[in-house]
């Protein structure tokens, strides 16, 4: 048999892939070390998470339930009585509205704080209630009890007006230590009103009488006008007017109630919210 010659396959074997798939080259400049950092760079970026103020993440916001619901209609109904008129606006800012009326209808600062003190606080409480706790509570392990007593109740009944708070512990003038103290986070009260004499008057002072006289539990508050907490310490007394620096703190840049006291006095010697 003749043994015929072999032809050439006409089989390729391209190292290139299918057309289908192929990928065209770069260009030589393309390719360079270069080009593929700037090309990274321009690579779309996931987008980074919102910056969060220091005030957002740290303060605790509270929540308002049927019961502080209540205390603030109460409250607002003796202001009401107090002042003589009722703010239109609603709920919290109708309450802040009415305690800068309260500041501006004495010619005084003791004005303003005697009215709260005296008509106002002690009229939210049933008279033989205070005496009870006064004659019968106070006294109780040096006033200990009364102390951490009021610490709770005051914790877990004025969050709608201050905002969160939480009970810690005080070092008291004997040496020990107690559970007799409120640390409030951001005061509501003192944001919402932007005042240092609102606070003082309406509230400090005030509220350091009460406790002292009509219920016997000596009270000091400490407020902080530069992040607006406060801190209570239960059955510590506090200093004397001359003695106390957060009486000497300087009114708020946005404090509405010098200027309105100014217009209503009309008189050159109002500068400044009124101070204790």
């Amino acid at each position: 048999m003749k043994t015929l010659p072999l032809r050439p396959s006409t089989i390729s074997f391209s190292s290139s892939p299918p057309r289908s798939h192929h990928i065209p080259k770069l260009h030589p400049q393309l390719q360079s070390p270069r080009f593929s950092v700037l090309r990274s760079s321009i690579q779309p970026q996931p987008q980074a998470p919102p910056i969060k103020r220091e005030s957002d993440t740290s303060r605790t916001e509270y929540k308002p339930g049927v019961l502080d619901d209540l205390f603030l209609s109460s409250f607002r109904n003796k202001l009401v009585q107090e002042v003589g008129l009722d703010s239109e606006k609603p709920g919290y800012d109708g309450l802040i509205e009415l305690v800068n009326h309260l500041m501006m209808k004495g010619k005084s600062s003791s004005d303003a704080r005697d009215a709260a003190q005296i008509r106002i606080l002690v009229s939210l409480f049933p008279p033989l209630v205070l005496k009870l706790y006064k004659i019968l509570i106070s006294p109780l392990a040096g006033g200990k009890i009364a102390a951490m007593m009021v610490a709770r109740v005051t914790a877990l009944t004025c969050q709608w007006l201050m905002g969160h708070c939480t009970v810690n512990s005080v070092d008291l003038p004997d040496g020990t230590s107690c559970q007799s103290g409120v640390f409030v986070e951001r005061c509501k009260y003192l944001e919402e009103s932007k005042c240092v004499g609102v606070c003082i008057n309406t509230c400090k002072l005030p509220t350091q009488t009460f406790f002292k006289d009509y219920m016997g539990v000596p009270l000091l508050m400490e407020p902080n006008f530069s992040d607006y907490s406060c801190q209570f310490k239960f059955g510590i007394l506090p200093p004397l007017p001359k003695d106390d620096t957060t009486l000497k703190e300087p009114c708020l840049d946005i404090c509405p109630t010098s200027s309105r006291r100014k217009e209503v006095a009309m008189n050159s010697n109002v500068e400044q919210c009124p101070k204790a």
